[in-house]
């Protein structure tokens, strides 16, 4: 089977909503010009994660439709497919979300973050439903900071389901601290017999950076931290078997 390309855009934190879609824009017309099929962005990526120690705007649901359609018809003219991290607002409650766009900018639907952080208790509401998408050929789940590194079984239900690949949308800010994460980016792939992507902001010192996992766990690319830009990688979809996670037995 010919490979598949994927891109992870590693991103300067927005000064403002504004700043984040035209980065983003941005980043899925050089994806298109790249080749790949698809782009993932870190998490909450417009209009920016709500970091206690960063200054943001308060939600705006019609700031954030305005984005997506901006988006979505940047996805359309570079036929890419994406996934935008981003909040959405429903019933009064944020939730931490990725929204998959098809390649020809429609809406393929929602991955809100299940598992939150708690520090992110007051801010965001816990979302409550998984699901998989499709990308031509490229089978793929999403998981959300938290919850992919703490959670293992939010990358092995996309697995056990068929998932080549499962994006890892993280905002893990620099910190003077050992981290035991981006050891977890093999660990997620090579359990699950699946690839692992995960993508963070482009953060000098941070102590996870943008890589991609193999099945057999090995990582096949990496960005250094803080380096903004594309990060690709051509995955044969045929060693993404997902063997390891439909054997797994649940203990009760």
């Amino acid at each position: 089977m010919a490979a598949l390309r994927i891109a992870l855009a590693t991103l300067p934190f927005p000064s403002h909503p504004t700043e984040a879609v035209s980065l983003a824009s941005q980043a899925i017309s050089d994806a298109g010009q790249a080749d790949a099929r698809i782009v993932c962005f870190p998490e909450c990526s417009v209009p920016g994660y709500r970091d206690p120690a960063r200054s943001l705007p308060p939600p705006d649901p019609r700031f954030l439709e305005s984005a997506w359609t901006t988006l979505a018809a940047a996805a359309a003219c570079a036929g890419v497919a994406v996934i935008l991290g981003t909040e959405r607002v429903e019933d009064d409650s944020l939730y931490a979300s990725a929204l998959v766009l098809n390649a020809d900018g429609s809406r393929a639907g929602f991955q809100d973050k299940v598992q939150i952080d708690p520090s992110e208790e007051g801010v965001y509401t816990p979302g409550a439903s998984r699901q998989l998408f499709q990308a031509g050929p490229l089978t793929f789940g999403v998981t959300i900071c938290h919850e992919g590194w703490r959670y293992p079984e939010t990358v092995r239900w996309a697995a056990r389901r068929g998932a080549h690949v499962v994006f890892h949308q993280q905002y893990h800010a620099p910190s003077p601290t050992a981290s035991f994460h981006q050891s977890a980016v093999a660990c997620r792939a090579a359990e699950n017999t699946c690839y692992f992507a995960t993508v963070n902001y482009a953060f000098p010192g941070a102590p996870t950076c943008s890589a991609v996992a193999a099945p057999d766990g090995v990582v096949i690319v990496s960005r250094p931290s803080g380096a903004p830009g594309l990060l690709l990688a051509d995955l044969d979809l045929t060693q993404a078997t997902g063997l390891l996670a439909r054997r797994y037995r649940p203990i009760e």
